[in-house]
């Protein structure tokens, strides 16, 4: 058990514990005052974390002009001075350990110390350099706000209280690593989230032991139900209007300091193929770009294993000229059209994550001109027939049309199982594979949610906003 060092009444000896504790950490500042009364002080801050300004103009200047006031002790005076000072941002905390201490100045305080005092003085001033509200990078909008999330978490918090004018809206803050001591913000309203899921998700989140928190990511590998399921459990966002939304329906957010993303749990099937503009525009648009969505989802999935299966086993289902001309493409292919469909498929996802990887001004290029080039090339020296190409590249193209990019991963991951399953099996091996992710799927509860529904089990009151969107007046 670490046990907990308490200040004492000799300035020296408390300057030394913290300067033992701050061993080797430059940018950490000890400076010592002698007010004209005589009363000794000392400032411990992180250089570059704090609002000098505010500490010279606001604190220091009348303690070195004014001195301590009679019948007031050093941290007293501070507190006050504090106190009157009508800055939103400055909260001050008294405190008796030197580790709690070295925690809040890790964060951005000004610890003050007295001599005579057995107590430290927080100030919270912090100020450092932080990237600017900006539109989101990875959830394209036509309609509804241009405002992202950043890395800093009040930032974040303060954008969905602009949004949500209640008291009902409650954050609780949990910090979260043995290193980074990360603060995880969970955000709900009142009388709208369950309480039983409230409960779950605060026994998830207390229960991590972890020595840092780096993203988001990190939470929702640790709270979700199992992570062995290729489909995500939790909805990742970046925008805050599908925060309150979210909030608004019943569900709870999670922020984590110094991370972009937000999740919103729990989440469903049919909330990875909605778009936060489809509650923006006419119903009868988002219902008609619905239908497209679910189209291509299916055929992305699909189409390669289909492919495989009909020219490979079922040749009489498809019209005879159709399959003359593919067969004809393919006499000079040295391979079975399920190694052809394999090697494009590897082909196309290698370069789309080297489009992702690469610098912004190269990244597009090497992608759409590899994949041009390299499929133009392998036609021309007959190491693949020119319909694997078109094959493997509308099912690629069709994954894009997935409006959150992370639940494209598991349909592009399940491609390649369905692929050995139809090369194998033919159709046979297709609906095999259906019926087991379809079972997957139907057992599938994050967070005791049911992730098909209201599909399975079926909820009527909630069909109206699955496979079509009502007008906003027939909506609750």
């Amino acid at each position: 058990m670490k046990t907990v060092r308490t200040v004492s009444s000799n300035l020296k000896e408390n300057e030394q514990t913290l300067i033992s504790i701050f061993e080797h950490c430059s940018d950490v500042v000890f400076r010592r005052l002698t007010l004209h009364n005589d009363a000794k002080l000392l400032l411990v801050y992180i250089d570059g974390m704090i609002d000098k300004d505010f500490v010279q103009s606001s604190i220091l200047k009348p303690l070195i002009y004014e001195g301590v006031p009679q019948g007031l002790g050093a941290l007293d005076s501070l507190t006050q001075m504090c106190d009157q000072e009508l800055v939103a941002a400055l909260q001050t905390k008294r405190v008796t350990s030197f580790e709690e201490a070295a925690d809040r100045i890790l964060k951005g305080s000004v610890a003050f110390l007295a001599d005579g005092e057995t107590a430290i003085l927080l100030t919270d001033v912090a100020q450092f350099e932080t990237r600017s509200i900006e539109e989101p990078s990875t959830e394209a909008s036509l309609r509804g706000t241009r405002e992202s999330f950043t890395e800093q978490l009040r930032t974040n918090t303060t954008m969905l209280r602009r949004i949500i004018v209640t008291p009902d809206l409650k954050m609780e803050t949990f910090q979260v690593g043995k290193l980074t001591k990360t603060d995880v913000v969970l955000a709900y309203i009142q009388g709208l989230a369950s309480d039983t899921l409230l409960d779950e998700v605060r026994s998830r989140i207390e229960t991590i032991d972890i020595q840092g928190v780096l993203e988001s990511g990190y939470i929702e590998e640790y709270i979700e139900d199992t992570n062995y399921s290729p489909f995500p459990q939790m909805m990742s966002t970046e925008r805050a209007d599908v925060v309150s939304a979210g909030l608004m329906e019943g569900r709870i957010a999670v922020f984590v300091n110094g991370s972009p993303i937000v999740l919103v749990v729990p989440m469903t099937f049919w909330d990875g193929l909605q778009a936060p503009d489809d509650y923006y525009e006419r119903f009868l648009y988002v219902t008609m770009n619905r239908w497209i969505r679910y189209l291509f989802a299916l055929f992305s999935i699909l189409f390669p294993s289909i492919y495989i299966a009909l020219t490979t086993y079922h040749p009489e289902m498809m019209p005879p000229k159709l399959m003359m001309s593919i067969t004809g493409l393919r006499e000079q292919s040295p391979f079975p059209t399920v190694i052809e469909v394999f090697l494009m498929e590897f082909m196309f996802e290698g370069l789309r994550e080297a489009g992702i990887r690469l610098p912004q001004q190269i990244g597009p290029l090497v992608s759409i001109v590899g994949a041009l080039v390299i499929g133009q090339a392998a036609v021309q020296a007959g190491i693949i027939s020119a319909p694997i190409v078109i094959v493997v590249s509308a099912a690629g193209i069709s994954s894009f049309v997935i409006p959150r990019y992370r639940f494209g991963y598991p349909l592009r991951m399940l491609r390649f199982p369905l692929l050995i399953l139809s090369g194998v099996f033919g159709l046979f091996g297709v609906a095999l594979g259906l019926i087991l992710i379809m079972i997957h799927l139907i057992h599938l509860t994050p967070l005791g949610t049911p992730y098909l529904q209201p599909i399975a089990p079926t909820k009527k009151s909630k069909l109206k906003d699955v496979f079509w969107r009502r007008p906003r007046k027939g909506m609750s």
